[in-house]
């Protein structure tokens, strides 16, 4: 098995790794992890979907679980949203256990998951009004029309979802994940079906999300698109990580035969 450190560029690998250093000079401990997981399984029966997975992700950063299908990577994040309990080892999500403090780290997280969760008979604008009010938002709107104008929503929010398409629903999903500004934002193959317009809006708001200090793990199968969007990537396969590597390791030709040689 091949394993290598979790890296990312510049000063926040500095950071994580180091130690921060101030305009004083002095260095502070390093940043722990937003996302900690230790030894995760997770069992449906018979059925081992997770088999041993380490994983830590951190503030600013956005991080990639690349794989095939069947290789566990949405079942790992359905665990970190509180959605599966895993059947063994720790997983800590902005500080909480998972499994003791499930209200609290689902409280941190922004969650689009891979399929469902869209209600078909209400509007994407009845999806904020609830999502916001559940969360207890005050100021909500304002956030909620930009997200919508961004992802080119805007002119269907008051038309129910049972009419969008695929990639339509897609893009609201990552609208309700974003919009309370979560410090764990958790997006489950966001771009599956997305036109480009799409897939630039979600861009976008990993981007906003790093900007402010937030956690990102996008989960996909799509190489090209996770080495763009995330900062690491985290290769997995059968249930379990491969390597860990700064996402500039897995672009172009090089990076697409280092990723199926890791998958081999």
């Amino acid at each position: 098995m091949l394993t290598r450190p979790k890296l990312s560029g510049g000063s926040t690998l500095f950071a994580v790794s180091f130690g921060r250093v101030g305009k004083d000079g002095v260095v502070s401990p390093p940043l722990p992890p937003m996302v900690d997981v230790r030894g995760l399984h997770v069992r449906f029966g018979e059925v081992e979907a997770v088999a041993g997975i380490d994983l830590q992700a951190y503030a600013g950063q956005a991080t990639a679980l690349l794989g095939r299908n069947g290789a566990g990577k949405s079942t790992t994040m359905r665990v970190l949203a509180g959605v599966v309990p895993p059947s063994a080892g720790t997983v800590l999500v902005a500080g909480h256990d998972v499994r003791t403090e499930t209200l609290r780290a689902k409280q941190a997280v922004g969650y689009c998951p891979d399929v469902g969760g869209l209600v078909p008979r209400a509007t994407p604008w009845e999806h904020l009004q609830l999502s916001a009010r559940l969360r207890r938002m005050d100021d909500w709107e304002t956030p909620a029309r930009d997200l919508l104008e961004r992802f080119e929503l805007g002119d269907v929010a008051h038309r129910v979802t049972a009419g969008f398409s695929h990639g339509m629903g897609r893009r609201l999903s990552v609208i309700l994940a974003a919009l309370h500004a979560p410090d764990v934002l958790l997006l489950d193959e966001p771009f599956d079906g997305v036109d480009p317009i799409g897939v630039e809006a979600t861009f976008d708001v990993i981007s906003d999300a790093r900007a402010r200090g937030a956690c990102v793990l996008v989960s996909t199968h799509l190489r090209e698109l996770a080495v763009q969007a995330c900062t690491t990537v985290s290769v997995l396969r059968g249930g379990s990580a491969v390597a860990t590597v700064p996402s500039g390791e897995m672009a172009g030709e090089e990076g697409a035969r280092a990723y199926r040689g890791l998958l081999d």
